[in-house]
């Protein structure tokens, strides 16, 4: 599967994406919601995963965005964040977000999320 990740956080991203590559996932990589734009229209990711606090552009924007694009209609888009609050849960589900999950995450969890992705 092919699999954008978005975080501004180096550490963070390199940590999902060895998690993400290790099980044997194709990983495009993105710093903020602005460059994941660029990012999901050059690849065309199977799933997005993306970090929530964000500069530039945050995960909620970059969802919405993502949403009004060509082929990003149905493409699922993971929020991983380290907020819970069931404000920012429902802001998300409204930008169209099809998963929440917070960090720090369990690597097996994630990879049992995205395996309900799987065409």
């Amino acid at each position: 599967m092919k699999i954008l990740a978005i975080d501004d956080t180096k550490t963070l991203r390199d940590l999902l994406c060895m998690t993400l590559r290790s099980a044997g996932h194709d990983v495009v990589e993105a710093e903020n919601g602005e460059e994941g734009l660029a990012r999901f229209q050059e690849a065309k990711p199977d799933v997005v995963i993306t970090d929530l606090n964000m500069p530039i552009l945050n995960g909620i924007e970059f969802t919405r965005e993502c949403r009004a694009r060509p082929g990003g209609e149905q493409t699922p888009i993971i929020i991983l964040t380290t907020e819970n609050g069931p404000d920012a849960k429902a802001e998300g589900r409204r930008a169209g977000a099809t998963a929440w999950m917070v960090k720090p995450f369990e690597p097996t969890t994630l990879l049992a999320l995205l395996e309900r992705f799987k065409n």
